[in-house]
């Protein structure tokens, strides 16, 4: 059979044409002027391998989602409980920073302009009167989680960005049956991106046994069938309103580190008590109302500030749908806020403009600037991308370090001997603009000591980087970055 060469030529032609309407397309949707380069460039020049991609990844909106979803959670805030900010514009964040905190020389006090700047920004109030404890590593999250849930009256709430049914998911699934089986209401949602390989049989176990458990996804049209972005990436666990828990593990076996090579694998959790966890669970309520369009039917009870220290706590949901870029202006409020140091753990190192000028803003002030990635790598693009932002921002004067022992994945952010967050936002664009995602913020000298005696020791156990590390490179891989930055927007 002779190979008939017009047909090619059609077909070339074709999917040149497609990638010209593509790129049109990624002009007038794509969020940022980087984003829109990015993929109008690379779709006019090399259709052939980025159309699919686009099919995927290139859009960072949904027509009518945002408005969609935003009318959801207002009349959510109607029908639900809602955290109360008071007035926009009074002074009720001054207050209670004050009340909370006592005069502005205390260690444990953190500007009252920030507090009120991010209580609006994130929509909850800060909270006084909790208690927090780090959980470093799968073995004693997990331990906590489970403890928690077997001590369940009421009710259970789980939510993770992934489930695998491996020996970790089987022990939350036999957890959550008896749980149900004792007359405990249980409420689970999970990505249905991110736990693409969870089968059905154990969602269908599940529910056989009086669990109510939905996946979360974007929408239902089928022309959004096919898009990865706006994935649900939070980790809320909440047991009777009572105790709550936040972080960066996912469930299966490689968050307790029994898959190599990434193994040994560093990640952070924390255990939330007090006020503060109806807020938490407020987030989780929003998804689900989204999912649902029902009320989980499992309300908080009123809770009394703990006895004791009183650690102060604002919980900061973030997702594509707010009005403001919430996420990435959380991050640039509090390194702002930084007046000695501010460190960073994050697994992936993609910072936007907005934040990586206030990075090097920081660093001009004097602020011991330091940010801890992993030397493993999980994503070639994305691990290629972070280490020539690595290398820009050593030259800006920021400290970076790789973590050696194993992947690093947690999200933690410590400012001064103020306050701390950890939650499962990660410093990229991914998690600044298209995932759902949560941090806590504490304020309490206490619990910010706790966290940085924990991260010198996760230094202690790193390598600083300088400018070799990219100077040295091969020029192959110097060319691999730079392609792997192009897709920044979308990492």
């Amino acid at each position: 059979m002779r190979f008939d060469w017009s047909t090619l030529g059609t077909l070339l032609a074709i999917v040149h044409l497609l990638g010209l309407i593509a790129a049109c397309h990624a002009i007038l949707v794509t969020r940022t002027s980087q984003g829109a380069i990015a993929w109008a460039v690379s779709l006019a020049t090399m259709p052939y391998f980025t159309l699919i991609p686009y099919l995927f990844l290139g859009r960072s909106k949904f027509a009518g989602y945002a408005d969609a979803r935003r009318l959801r959670n207002e009349t959510l805030r109607s029908r639900a409980h809602a955290p109360d900010l008071g007035q926009p514009g009074n002074e009720s964040g001054d207050r209670l920073a004050a009340s909370t905190h006592g005069p502005a020389e205390r260690r444990d006090a953190l500007n009252p302009r920030v507090i009120r700047t991010l209580s609006h920004l994130g929509g909850m109030p800060l909270v006084p009167g909790n208690a927090v404890r780090t959980l470093v590593n799968g073995e004693a999250t997990f331990s906590a989680i489970f403890d928690a849930i077997e001590q369940a009256r009421h009710y259970v709430i789980v939510q993770f960005f992934i489930v695998r049914a491996d020996a970790l998911g089987d022990m939350l699934k036999d957890l959550l049956l008896a749980c149900a089986a004792r007359g405990v209401r249980v409420h689970f949602l999970y990505d249905s991106i991110g736990s693409f390989d969870l089968p059905a049989s154990y969602v269908q176990a599940l529910r056989a046994g009086g669990v109510e458990v939905h996946p979360f996804s974007t929408k239902r049209r089928f022309v959004n069938r096919f898009q990865l972005n706006f994935r649900n990436h939070r980790k809320i666990v909440v047991v009777d309103g009572e105790r709550a828990f936040v972080g960066g593990h996912n469930v299966g076996v490689e968050y307790l580190g029994a898959k190599p090579p990434l193994s040994p694998w560093r990640d952070t959790h924390i255990e939330v008590r007090g006020p503060v966890v109806a807020n938490i669970q407020f987030a989780f309520t929003e998804d689900w109302y989204w999912v649902t369009q029902e009320l989980p039917g499992s309300e908080p009870p009123p809770l009394k500030a703990l006895d004791g220290d009183d650690m102060a706590c604002l919980v900061m949901p973030t997702g594509p749908a707010d009005r403001q870029e919430t996420c990435s202006l959380f991050f640039v409020e509090a390194i702002n806020a930084a007046n000695s140091r501010i460190w960073i753990t994050t697994p992936y190192l993609v910072p936007d403009s907005a934040v990586f000028a206030a990075l090097r803003l920081a660093v001009l002030r004097g602020v011991d600037v330091r940010i801890l990635i992993p030397s493993r790598r999980d994503h070639y693009v994305v691990f290629e991308a972070s280490t020539l932002y690595a290398y820009d921002a050593v030259r800006a004067g920021i400290r970076i370090f790789r973590y050696q022992p194993g992947f690093l994945h947690q999200k933690v952010v410590l400012i001064d001997d103020t306050a701390a967050a950890i939650g499962s936002a990660n410093l990229d664009n991914r998690s600044f603009r298209l995932n759902f995602e949560i941090m806590v913020l504490t304020v309490h000298a206490g619990f910010a000591s706790e966290v940085e005696a924990m991260l010198l020791h996760d230094f202690e156990a790193s390598l600083e980087i300088d400018r070799s590390e990219y100077r040295d490179a091969p020029a192959w891989r110097k060319i691999a970055m730079h392609v792997a930055r192009l897709f920044s927007p979308i990492l």
